[in-house]
């Protein structure tokens, strides 16, 4: 039995860790702090399938007040998962959660990581915003990232940090840039989820821009499939990969799936494109096939009906 941390624990992709981690029989300490970012409640519920496991233990709080220290004491895999998530909330006010959440706190978590004893792997969750309007698509790790919106800035600081503890005390890092994740359990200020929501309150989709804007979806048990691995390969150390779901969708297109997937036409509501949205995002996975075995294994159709079952349970 390996003893890890998930941080994030009680959000959209920690939570579907944690579950899995459980399941192969690992004993598991969650960190979350239930923050106010969306409903705490939600994520309460995203717990409620594994809170009272005898393998769980729930840490509730700000990781930068917490004995790290302590808590690092066997543990071998450390899962970060935990950020202030969200591009469009990163602007103006709303920065200094960024900084605190993405940088300040991941920083403690190398800090405390350096010195563990036993950590084998650190697992980081970064994002494929750090790229921002990639010249190149599909984009592979080796692009220069030049990120669009604040929150992408906070994610590659993090990023970097990591690089730097890795180089300079020798942690074993990796980092996951996600391209955008869904299904069951997804936070309510994503796309997906407030699509599904608009349809059963027969509402309009807000569409930001044109609707011609594309995107690589990642189906969420794909995003743990990653994790997993990338604590278990040891070429991986040190490494960066693109974690996307292997096919780049219009948005547009989407909805027109969707439509399919309830059975009813969608309302759309067509916006201002929204500032430090990317235009275009397409995932080379070829790295993380190559090294971590990484295949996705969730069609958008296939996912999407997951997810939309889930909204119909929140919800109805």
């Amino acid at each position: 039995m390996t003893k890890i941390i998930v941080t994030g624990a009680a959000g959209f992709i920690g939570s579907h860790l944690v579950d899995r981690l459980l399941q192969q029989g690992e004993e598991v300490i969650g960190i979350d702090e239930f923050n106010d970012y969306y409903d705490p409640l939600l994520k309460r519920k995203n717990i409620a399938t594994f809170q009272n496991l005898p393998n769980f233990t729930l840490v509730e709080g700000d990781i930068q007040s917490l004995d790290l220290s302590q808590l690092f004491q066997n543990v071998e895999i450390v899962y970060h998962q935990a950020a202030q998530a969200g591009v469009r909330n990163s602007w103006g006010h709303g920065f200094q959660a960024y900084t605190a959440r993405n940088i300040n706190t991941t920083q403690v978590l190398l800090e405390a990581a350096k010195d563990a004893p036993k950590l084998k792997r650190l697992v980081f969750a970064s994002t494929s915003s750090v790229y921002g309007d990639a010249e190149t698509l599909p984009t592979h790790e080796e692009i220069s990232p030049k990120p669009v919106s604040p929150y992408g800035i906070t994610k590659l600081a993090a990023e970097r940090l990591c690089g730097l503890y890795h180089k300079n005390f020798g942690v074993p890092f990796i980092s996951l840039r996600y391209f955008t994740v869904y299904g069951p359990r997804q936070r309510p200020d994503m796309a997906f989820h407030k699509f599904f929501k608009a349809i059963l309150e027969d509402e309009a989709i807000p569409v930001y821009g044109d609707g011609q804007q594309t995107r690589d979806f990642t189906f969420v048990s794909d995003a743990v499939a990653a994790n997993l691995a990338a604590a278990t390969v040891s070429e991986a150390v040190g490494e960066i990969f693109n974690i996307g779901g292997g096919s780049r969708v219009v948005l547009a297109e989407v909805l027109d799936t969707m439509a399919e997937i309830v059975g009813q036409p969608i309302k759309r509501n067509h916006i201002e494109k929204a500032m430090g949205d990317a235009r275009h995002t397409a995932a080379d996975v070829s790295k993380a096939q190559k090294i971590l075995g990484y295949r996705p294994q969730v069609s958008l159709r296939e996912g999407l009906q997951k997810e939309w079952e889930w909204v119909k349970s929140l919800y109805l």
